[in-house]
């Protein structure tokens, strides 16, 4: 791999960690603060607002600029959105801002590595980075655990600036500041980011047009790069595969907090460190993939999908931890081992049909779309009275279900345009090769 490949993968894991400690100290400071259970669900929606919102615009953003610049201007974002919560606005609110960072950020992200690396090496590296994303996600629940647990949030609150009265009074707002120094660690790596040396692709300038006007005209240009991946024999496979997990898997951190209060009667601490380990699952499956997988082989891993969605269903059955470890690491195993080829398999369909930012734009969009539709759903069950239990239940039949779906649309594609598959095949077994 390149140096710069390094330097990525620090940047990323420390925004990443901070995103996931983030999470879990905006859960306790709603907790604390007396809100409703489905407030605390709503929180996975929120963040994902700005990823549906802003698709059309933060792809070619992303290819206008150097990515390492993209990437900090993000994380800066991202501080703002903390400072609104320690400055008593709606965590929810707050949370969209830190959101916004996100979806600002992922298209330079994702973007950066097919201007590096060589399609020989994307699933490899998406491997690596993906796997190092989990232990970020790992380490970060577990670090909102420990920072809004008694002992570290007690050290945290004693510290007296002279002079400066912070208003910072509670484990969740301790937490919360620390994060910000997390987040200023990752834009000093986001600044150490070497160029490409790959062409920037300006924004289109209409000189007699005001600013709002030439932003609205990125619409059709990101309307047409959605529906050409959507028409891709491959595109669309691979696109509503990891649409659907990440759909899934992004509500499942709060799922996992939930369900561990309700079955296992634990606090947000401990309920953190379960989140972790089905991260670690998934890790251990992302890496697996990476060494077993060609980009020619992801559409086989369809099946995954839809053993994932009815593990889900037996969540509700086990009450022992013992239990609950290895099957929670199983699950997401299963889903690092699935969305690794299906990912790469995606990007590079995307970075040769339309340019490497605007590609993951797209991806962002339908991904967080379906976070968002999902989240929506799940949080409305529970605001109408379905319990945890039975909104898993749910959660789990519709997930199962759509990849089922899925399943058997890549089987018609494959009796209707076996010539377009072959040769859509060949191009990626080609581009491996070089």
């Amino acid at each position: 791999m390149k140096r710069g490949f390094y330097t990525i993968m620090s940047a990323q894991f420390f925004s990443s960690l901070a995103d996931n400690a983030l999470f879990v100290a905006a859960v306790e400071l709603l907790r604390t603060s007396g809100a409703p259970e489905w407030q605390r669900a709503a929180l996975v929606p929120m963040f994902a607002l700005f990823y549906v919102v802003l698709a059309p615009f933060v792809g070619a953003f992303a290819d206008a600029l150097p990515k390492g610049r993209v990437m900090f201007v993000s994380n800066a974002i991202k501080i703002v959105g903390c400072l609104m919560m320690l400055f008593d606005s709606h965590p929810l609110i707050a949370y969209a801002v830190v959101g916004l960072g996100a979806a600002a950020y992922s298209p330079a992200k994702y973007g950066i590595l097919t201007e590096l690396l060589p399609a020989s090496q994307l699933v490899k590296a998406n491997g690596w980075i993906e796997g190092l994303t989990i232990a970020s996600i790992i380490l970060g629940v577990l670090l909102g655990g420990q920072l809004v647990g008694q002992h570290l949030s007690a050290a945290l609150l004693s510290i007296d600036i002279p002079m400066i009265a912070t208003g910072v009074d509670t484990a969740a707002e301790s937490a919360i500041a620390a994060l910000i120094l997390v987040y200023a660690l990752a834009a000093w790596f986001n600044t150490r980011i070497p160029h490409t040396g790959v062409e920037m692709r300006p924004l289109r300038q209409h000189p007699q047009r005001s600013i709002l006007s030439s932003t609205l005209a990125l619409l059709p240009d990101f309307w047409a790069c959605n529906s050409r991946l959507w028409r891709d024999k491959l595109g669309q496979i691979s696109l509503s595969t990891t649409t659907l997990f990440w759909g899934a898997g992004g509500n499942l951190k709060f799922i996992v907090l939930a369900w561990a209060g309700v079955a296992l009667g634990y606090n947000t601490t401990q309920a953190s460190a379960l989140t972790g380990v089905v991260a670690i699952g998934t890790a251990v499956g992302a890496v697996t993939a990476s060494m077993r997988m060609r980009l020619d082989m992801a559409t086989r891993v369809i099946p995954l999908g839809i053993t994932m969605g009815l593990l889900l269903i037996l969540m509700v059955f086990i009450g022992n931890i013992w239990v609950a470890i290895p099957f929670l690491i199983l699950l997401g195993g299963l889903g690092g081992f699935m969305v690794v080829p299906m990912n790469a398999l995606l990007q590079h369909r995307g970075h040769n049909l339309m340019g490497a930012g605007r590609s993951i734009a797209v991806q962002n969009f339908n991904e967080q779309a379906c976070i968002l539709g999902l989240g929506a759903f799940y949080s409305l069950s529970l605001k109408l009275g379905l319990s945890v239990f039975g909104a898993i239940i749910v959660f789990g039949v519709v997930v199962a279900g759509i990849m089922l779906v899925i399943q058997r649309w890549h089987a018609r594609n494959c009796l209707n345009h076996c010539e377009e598959l072959d040769h859509l095949l060949h191009i990626a077994r080609q581009d491996m090769h070089h």
